[in-house]
Formats: C-alpha cells, sequence, structure tokens
C-alpha cells in the first residue's frame, strides 16, 4: 500500500482517520486498500472521522469500513467540522456537525 497513507488522530470521543494519497488511485486500487482497524486500534466503541483528500468512492469506501463505529463522520475544512453521514446512537444524528481541529 505504497500509495496511501494513514495517521490516526485519537480525540475524547472520536477518532480521525486522516489519509494521504501519494498518487493517482484507480478503483482497482480499492482491494490494495486495508484501513486501519478500528477494533485492533481500539476506537470501534468511538466516533470515526474521514479525512483526505481523494475521489468520492474512496470516501464510500471507507465509510462501509467503518460502519461498524459508532458514528462516521466525513470532515470538512470549510466548516472545521465533520459532517456526520452515519450513526448508530441517538447522541448523534445524521448531519450533525462534529468540530475537528487538526494539529
Amino acid at each position: 500500500m505504497d500509495f496511501i497513507n494513514f495517521k490516526i488522530h485519537h480525540k475524547d470521543s472520536f477518532v480521525v482517520v486522516e489519509f494521504k494519497l501519494t498518487r493517482e488511485i484507480e478503483p482497482s486500487d480499492l482491494l490494495k486498500i486495508n484501513p486501519p482497524d478500528a477494533v485492533k486500534e481500539g476506537f470501534a466503541s468511538k466516533g470515526v472521522v474521514i479525512s483526505g483528500r481523494g475521489p468520492v468512492w474512496l470516501y464510500g469506501f471507507l465509510i462501509h469500513f467503518y460502519h461498524p463505529t459508532k458514528y462516521v463522520g466525513v470532515y470538512d475544512p470549510r466548516l472545521s467540522a465533520a459532517v456526520v453521514v452515519e450513526t448508530h446512537t441517538q447522541d448523534v444524528k445524521i448531519g450533525d456537525l462534529i468540530p475537528v481541529f487538526l494539529e
């Protein structure tokens, strides 16, 4: 997986999974991507915020991958927040904004 790098930022109630592409990717590259495992990394019971510049289908793949977590949000730098797009808790609703401050 030399074409994508992941970095994890631990926050109180969520984890930011930030990715950086080192080259343009193709749909067939999805079969080679191994995102940080929420269970192994110990954040399955938290929300996950996805951040990075990539194609919409990569975001679809990552949202599906992190579906079992408490909620999934997509970071929007214009809002300095993540927009919740999937949830398994009544604490957070679809469309909620989660403030995110990345170092």
